[in-house]
């Protein structure tokens, strides 16, 4: 699996580290448009598969059944930050299932967004499940678990039913046979799967433009739904300072967006109908966004104004503790 350098580490004059990836644009078709790397990259899915996930949730009627937002649905495809929206939002979703938060199987971590973290050790609290990033996932498979009337104290392991049929729609949509994807254990305890990166953009170009391929009335008309819901709603996707809200809530309707931990990221472009999917090898994060960015101005995909917005996750300044700028970190990224 061939990786290419896609981003440099700066100090002074010296690039002191650098780290190497793969990317993958296709359409709608599964046809490669442009690469760089390797884009039959072998890499887990992680939590940019979460937008698929919740299509199983949106296509059986059981959102629809229990009344769920758009909010709601936006944040079954987050990775938030345990903010206090985000925690309301999850208990929303099991207030209206008729579940407790003790059926959440996700464990707890403190909030990953600081102000929220000093306000629970304020006031001498733990964090719970709900400030899990992955609470949002864990409802909407809750949720699913409980319109089919299935157990609910087992609904993360991977034979249950509700994990056999996320395994399925990933398929589905990636244009492969679930016997085709390798599965390990997230780190929110639930099954996550393992795909080469132009099946992960294919998923995404599929749920962003759904009417330009063969997926049923009931899935396009979830997909959609799933768009609306992270383009209308993008603070429930990530948060506060979160590159997956900015770069949603700067584009507008334009792209849908999602992290993935141990540095994936997928894109997908509703008008072009194109899905894209950028892997870091070595998994770290600090560079991802800057990649990102850089794939989507080398395919025209960024006004003028969208990269001045989005600027501080481009070439991100290095400072040391006394706040001297010291290097930079710069994608270096050349799709072909």
């Amino acid at each position: 699996m061939e990786t290419v350098k896609i981003a440099e580490v700066t100090r002074g004059n010296l690039v002191e580290s650098i780290h190497r990836g793969a990317v993958a644009v296709v359409n709608t078709k599964g046809k490669l448009l442009a690469s760089a790397g390797d884009p039959g990259y072998l890499t887990y899915f992680r939590s940019a598969a979460k937008p698929i996930q919740a299509i199983p949730v949106v296509e059986s009627g059981a959102s629809r059944h229990f009344g769920l937002n758009l909010q709601e649905i936006a944040l079954m495809t987050g990775s938030h930050s345990g903010e206090a929206q985000h925690t309301e939002t999850a208990r929303s979703i099991l207030r209206k299932i008729g579940l407790g938060v003790e059926y959440l199987q996700c464990g707890a971590h403190d909030p990953l967004y600081k102000p929220s973290r000093d306000a629970l050790l304020a006031q001498g609290l733990k964090p719970s499940s709900l400030h899990n990033t992955c609470s949002g996932k864990h409802a909407g498979m809750l949720t699913l678990a409980r319109y089919r009337e299935l157990s609910l104290e087992d609904y993360f392991r991977p034979e249950h039913p509700i994990q056999q049929e996320m395994l399925k729609t990933v398929a589905e949509m990636a244009g492969l046979v679930t016997e085709q994807i390798p599965a390990g254990i997230d780190g929110c305890g639930v099954p996550v799967f393992g795909l080469p990166l132009e099946k992960m953009a294919s998923a995404y170009a599929r749920i962003s433009a759904p009417g330009d391929n063969d997926l049923t009335v009931a899935r396009k008309e979830a997909c959609l739904l799933i768009k609306e819901a992270m383009t209308t709603h993008p603070f429930m996707v990530g948060g506060t300072d979160r590159f997956d809200t900015d770069l949603l809530k700067t584009c507008q309707g334009k792209l849908i967006a999602k992290f993935g931990a141990e540095g994936v990221y997928c894109v997908g472009v509703p008008e072009k109908g194109w899905g894209i999917a950028v892997k870091v090898e070595d998994g770290n994060l600090r560079a991802l966004p800057s990649i990102t960015l850089a794939v989507l101005e080398q395919l025209g995909l960024l006004t003028v104004e969208e990269k001045e917005k989005l600027s501080g996750y481009g070439q991100r300044r290095l400072t040391n503790h006394r706040g001297d700028l010291i290097g930079e970190i710069r994608a270096v990224v050349s799709l072909k």
